[in-house]
């Protein structure tokens, strides 16, 4: 049962990867420190004060430039592998107990696969938001973005199981969202042919 919600535990926390990179890496840092959360032994650096101190700071700088205009749709052509990445390290380092095959699969597979989904998900919103409001849009998107990931980050820690399910339904929006997105474009490409 406790690998269970440790694996629910890291789903949500590389969900909240695919809003924003750093503040679950930064709710992880302080929720280890304050002996809230057991991070896998090789994952134990992001318990020290060095690692918080950088995340708080990456964090600061991420929130940041998304809400400078035009700055944002940039940083999204980088944001979707830096989050499979950091998806795959919160994973991997919530998940403890497993031998090690089978925690970087599940952290490759799963934490990696959501987190890339779901930061899919917000750029394909940002991208509507800078067509339809020529980015004026674009901070109102920035704000729920952050917010997802502070909310979900906390889920993941104090109530795992919600997290979860929270995630499937977030995954399967996301889905759907971008299936729709994707047919829309290929009606467009056909119709312009």
């Amino acid at each position: 049962m406790e690998t269970m919600l440790s694996i629910f535990v890291g789903v949500g926390l590389s969900a909240a990867c695919g809003f924003r990179i750093f503040i679950p890496l930064l709710i992880m840092s302080i929720a280890s420190l304050s002996g809230q959360l057991v991070l896998s032994p090789e994952f134990e650096w992001i318990a020290t004060y060095p690692a918080l101190a950088a995340f708080s700071i990456a964090t600061l700088f991420e929130i940041s430039a998304y809400y400078i205009p035009w700055v944002d749709n940039l940083l999204d052509a980088f944001a979707i592998p830096a989050a499979t990445v950091a998806g795959t390290i919160v994973m991997a380092s919530a998940v403890s107990e497993m031998s090690p095959f089978l925690q970087w699969s599940l952290a490759v597979i799963v934490g990696g696969g959501v987190a890339g989904t779901i930061q899919g998900f917000t750029s394909i919103t940002r991208i509507a938001s800078t067509a339809t409001t020529g980015g004026l849009g674009n901070p109102i998107v920035s704000t729920a973005e952050v917010g997802g990931s502070v909310i979900m980050s906390i889920l993941a820690l104090t109530l795992p199981v919600v997290a979860m399910i929270a995630v499937v339904v977030i995954i399967f929006f996301a889905f759907r969202k971008i299936y729709m997105w994707l047919s829309g474009r290929n009606k467009l490409q056909a119709q312009q042919e």
